[in-house]
């Protein structure tokens, strides 16, 4: 007995026979309720190391990703469950397509043998499998097509954008569709408009709550965010984030207002007092005069939470130095819009452009408007030799365009090989190191309060490199940025995170 028992192999997550390569990022707490512990995070949660490999690859499969698991290991797990999913369907491919060879050869004169009653055990209802499943696969694919093709003629008659159906709703809706089956009545447009939005809100508004609980174990950070329309109408919105992610709380109409410190400080204070005080660790603004001067004197009022002003607006406003305080980044961006200007304002000489830098665009929108600037310059740069083709052509020199002054003008821009050209390599290398940085912190995918301050000793050391470390070339740049960085960024809390980040 004991022998048999020993010689029994194991399954293969029991303890001593874990191959799953999950259990090298993770520690089992309770066999029982299978809990297991993030090695990166900290986090306990149930579902065994299937839920905990979806943790790290940042899925959201019915569980949280992990904010602090290194991005060579998330990116491991994300292809290891790929792959698996891919092994799944394959196999269920297989499972579905046994039997569909119409293979009579060897039938006896009882009408069957093995092999066929192998091919008519596939349609046979197990445990596990499905009748209807596979005569769907097998019957109703032109079904299929005519289903999809109407889908697909709703989403074009309506104008709704082809990416919709990547919202993960859209699959769910589907699913419950056929579900119903036969006579399913939509809903009328009352129904959607009232009795459903209604619904739709209490649902949100039960979400929210399960937020505001979690802002009660953790806290949370509240962020404004102010813009303006070009009719000079302006809002502000008001954001909560916390691990379990980001909602929106409220908004506001500040066209009538006007927002010296004192009022700024009023719409700070009611937001605070609407999540909290006891939950709100830090407030994030602009770096505007009058929110700073707002945000300090919230700290005084409310000592317990801190004002940090936004790392994303900070570094657009080193841009912004760059543009304005270095004359070659001032003169090289200048002739950059009157290049784009000129060509976007003008569909045929568009569609040339198009036509020599094969469909490539020389306007790239970026998170803010100088990494705008920034960026277009390297698109500009990218199509350096369709540019100067474009503007030697035949078709430039016999157009109305090269008989203007403003087309002059831009040509003599465009053939300026030795000022412009060499102008935009100049201030991409200053500028890129911080777009980089830019990029991170405006990123969603994860926390960057613990690693900005290396972030931005690499985008000062990259800019040192890209001037061959002369001195008197990136200095003033250094100057620029530390500037603007000691002044704004040097709070309690990025020090803190970065002194913490392991």
């Amino acid at each position: 007995m004991s022998s048999s028992a020993s010689s029994k192999p194991k399954r293969k997550n029991a303890p001593g026979n874990r191959s799953d390569p999950g259990w090298e990022h993770g520690t089992e707490i309770d066999g029982a309720q299978k809990k297991v512990k993030c090695k990166y995070c900290g986090v306990t949660r149930g579902g065994g190391v299937y839920r905990l490999k979806h943790h790290l690859a940042g899925t959201r499969n019915n569980v949280e990703p992990c904010l602090q698991v290194p991005d060579e290991i998330k990116e491991e797990f994300r292809a290891l469950l790929e792959k698996q999913v891919e092994e799944a369907n394959n196999k269920k491919r297989k499972m579905n397509d046994i039997g569909d060879e119409d293979d009579y050869s060897g039938i006896s004169r009882h009408g069957y043998n093995k092999k066929t009653r192998g091919a008519m055990d596939s349609f046979v209802t197990r445990k596990g499998g499905s009748v209807q499943t596979t005569l769907n696969k097998k019957y109703k694919r032109g079904e299929r097509e005519e289903v999809c093709q109407q889908i697909a003629r709703f989403f074009y008659t309506s104008g709704i954008p082809f990416n919709v159906v990547n919202n993960p709703e859209f699959p769910i809706m589907i699913h419950m569709v056929g579900k119903f089956g036969i006579g399913l009545k939509p809903p009328s447009y009352h129904e959607i408009r009232v009795k459903f939005l209604n619904k739709e809100v209490e649902n949100v508004m039960k979400m929210l709550d399960e937020y505001k609980e979690e802002w009660k174990k953790t806290g949370c950070t509240i962020m404004s965010d102010g813009w303006s329309d070009r009719k000079k109408r302006s809002i502000c919105n008001f954001l909560v984030n916390s691990p379990k992610g980001t909602v929106f709380l409220s908004s506001i109409d500040t066209s009538e207002i006007s927002k010296t410190a004192d009022k700024v400080l009023e719409m700070l204070d009611a937001i605070v007092e609407k999540v909290g005080e006891e939950n709100v660790v830090q407030i994030v603004t602009d770096n505007a005069a009058n929110y700073k001067a707002a945000g300090l004197r919230l700290m005084e009022k409310r000592p317990k939470l801190f004002w940090t002003p936004c790392a994303a607006h900070c570094i657009d406003l080193m841009l912004e130095d760059l543009d304005k305080k270095i004359s070659i980044h001032g003169v090289t961006i200048t002739k950059a819009r009157k290049i784009t200007t000129y060509i976007y304002s003008r569909t045929l000489l568009h569609c040339w452009m198009k036509e020599f830098t094969k469909d490539r665009e020389l306007i790239r929108p970026a998170v803010t408007r100088f990494a705008t600037s920034y960026l277009t310059l390297r698109c500009l740069n990218e199509q350096k030799g369709p540019l100067l083709a474009l503007f030697a052509s035949d078709k430039w020199k016999g157009s109305k365009f090269c008989k203007s002054v403003e087309g002059k003008n831009v040509q003599r821009i465009v053939l300026d090989t030795k000022g412009f050209w060499p102008g935009i390599i100049t201030c991409l290398r200053a500028a890129l190191p911080l777009v980089k940085v830019l990029r991170m912190v405006d990123s969603d995918e994860n926390s960057v309060m613990g690693f900005i301050y290396e972030a931005m000793t690499r985008a000062k050391d990259q800019i040192k490199e890209n001037f061959n470390h002369v001195e008197k070339n990136y200095k003033p740049l250094w100057d620029i940025i530390d500037e603007r960085w000691e002044a704004q960024m040097q709070r309690p809390l990025h020090a803190t995170a970065y002194y913490l980040n392991p």
